[in-house]
């Protein structure tokens, strides 16, 4: 007999114990002791973090269950039973994994890091899986036991809450996303569009023209299907082409990978097409369209068409830049180092991104609490949740406030919500004077009505180019738009945020027919972390 394999005896029944950490389908002694973690005291009176002991003790029979695919016991050992019998039911029977064997790797607390090695088998066809994942041991609240902590990412690290597994055909056929060139669209190439793909698919795959394979994939809790992990047949996808420009997406992943929980928008404003669109989260959110943030002073591009558009001012008229303004008792301050100028035009305090010029504007007649809600709605078509860019997007949001957050909302603080595809959207209506809806896929793919607003005034729109262009050549948006030429504008953007030591960093310009808008989160000044990015993509072109 070779060294390291043992014949045992338990219960009647022959198993092949082999040497090694791993947890495999012949590992019966351990699994057929499974149970609740043991123990010589009243573990309901137990406080604290699980010992070591405790901790190796609820592993190993949890993974002996697992593997053994004993989905009841194994949901036992957990902090959330019920779902957790759900997942590790369908593991093994909608998803059809057999032969699961698991490695533990070294222990840091409570945590313990490990490997799957599995096989996917679905009417004939089969095909190896492999991952990595960790699971936690904590002391159950109620019980005083040691039990897993419950998350569907225990099984499977692409699992969220309310998702499974599940192995069959597909329920959209593959696609092969196209750009607007015809150059094929991957997410191993541009890493940010993989969700969006998987959304894409799941919508146009049955009208693409494909016909659908056999997958194991994450199901969501909705029951539309998720990401692909493992292809037992290939379908055969179907073309599906996209407004995206594969040299601007590049251009746009590499600017995004510069910078953590960052997200940037590119679209083109003669036509609404949306030319890039990258994210680099720890998350697979796509915040690029969905993102629900403070825009900071880019906001200021709105405020400034109302402020024209309602006589208020003009580039060249009066706005104030004092170091303080007080709004109904709340104060509001300018960026540290900020020179007040009590003569400065409405193109000047723009261009330097003055808070307490805006602030001070907002109280003039005509304005009502409404008026920035109307500009926004009705010129930039912003906030009537009706755009269909042909994946889930995120309108923006300008409600109409009282109180301090009036002020607020006009400097992009307070209760205004937008992500970098509104902004961008911003800038091309800005720029050119219609609201054209950004959208991803064509509408005719889907006979989708694109959404309309009234846009604005050819004058408007030559102050609001003529401060954007001084902001990008004089202002606060010069550092980042250095070097660019042609007609080219900018606004920046800095959003604090309760909680975080520093701002969102936001900014947004334009360079010829390309607009484009970026995020990131506690990125500092506008200028500092997404005006590179947005610089970059300028730069790139569409």
């Amino acid at each position: 007999m070779r060294a390291g394999v043992r014949i045992g005896v338990v219960g009647g029944v022959f198993a092949v114990l082999v040497g090694g950490a791993g947890y495999g389908a012949y590992n019966i002694l351990s699994a057929l002791n499974s149970g609740p973690a043991a123990s010589s005291e009243p573990t309901a009176h137990r406080t604290g973090p699980p010992s070591a002991d405790e901790v190796k003790e609820v592993e190993e029979k949890f993974f002996a269950a697992w593997t053994k695919g004993d989905a009841a016991t194994a949901a036992t050992l957990t902090n959330n039973s019920q779902d957790a019998e759900r997942v590790l039911t369908a593991y093994g029977t909608d998803a059809h994994i057999k032969d699961v064997h698991i490695t533990p790797g070294v222990r840091s607390g409570g945590s313990v890091p490990f490997s799957v090695k599995a096989t996917v088998s679905y009417k004939g066809k089969s095909e190896p899986l492999a991952y990595d994942s960790t699971l936690t041991v904590v002391r159950g609240v109620t019980t005083g036991r040691a039990l897993v902590d419950w998350q569907p990412s225990v099984v499977h690290p692409d699992l969220n809450k309310g998702d499974t597994l599940a192995t069959g055909e597909a329920k959209a056929p593959p696609i092969e996303a196209v750009d607007r060139d015809g150059a094929v669209l991957t997410g191993a190439k541009y890493p940010s569009l993989g969700p969006i793909l998987d959304s894409l698919r799941a919508k146009y795959g049955d009208t693409a023209g494909g016909s659908p394979g056999v997958e194991l994939s994450v199901v969501h809790a909705d029951d539309t299907p998720g990401k692909t992990l493992v292809t037992l047949a290939k379908g055969k996808p179907g073309k599906l082409r996209t407004t995206l420009s594969a040299g601007a997406q590049a251009a746009a992943e590499r600017a995004v990978a510069q910078y953590a929980e960052s997200s940037v928008v590119a679209v083109k404003p003669s036509t609404g097409e949306v030319l890039a669109v990258a994210n680099h989260r720890k998350d697979a959110f796509n915040a690029a369209f969905e993102g629900r943030l403070a825009p900071g002073s880019t906001m200021k591009i709105i405020t400034a068409a109302m402020l024209i558009d309602n006589g208020v001012s003009s580039m060249n008229g009066p706005a104030p830049c004092p170091d303080t303004a007080v709004w109904q008792s709340q104060t509001f301050h300018n960026l540290p180092g900020m020179a007040p100028n009590e003569s400065a035009s409405l193109a000047n305090s723009f261009m330097r991104s003055c808070n307490t010029a805006f602030v001070k504007l907002v109280d003039e007649k005509p304005l009502t609490d409404a008026s920035l809600k109307a500009e926004a709605e009705e010129r930039f078509g912003l906030g009537r949740d009706n755009w269909k860019t042909g994946i889930v997007s995120f309108d923006g949001s300008v409600p109409a406030s009282t109180g301090p957050d009036r002020a607020a909302n006009a400097i992009g603080q307070g209760q205004v919500q937008m992500s970098p595809l509104n902004m961008a959207s911003v800038t091309a209506t800005a720029i050119t004077g219609t609201f054209r809806q950004p959208y991803l896929v064509p509408p005719r793919l889907d006979d989708r009505q694109l959404a309309t607003a009234r846009g604005l005034a050819p004058g408007t729109v030559t102050q609001l180019r003529a401060m954007m262009r001084l902001t990008a050549t004089q202002g606060t948006g010069a550092p980042a738009m250095a070097g660019l030429g042609g007609d080219i504008g900018a606004k920046t953007g800095s959003a604090e945020v309760d909680g975080q030591m520093k701002s969102n960093s936001w900014f947004t310009g334009y360079r010829g027919d390309i607009a484009a808008a970026a995020m990131t989160q506690e990125g500092g000044h506008g200028g500092d972390a997404a005006g590179p990015i947005v610089a970059a993509v300028l730069r790139a072109g569409g």
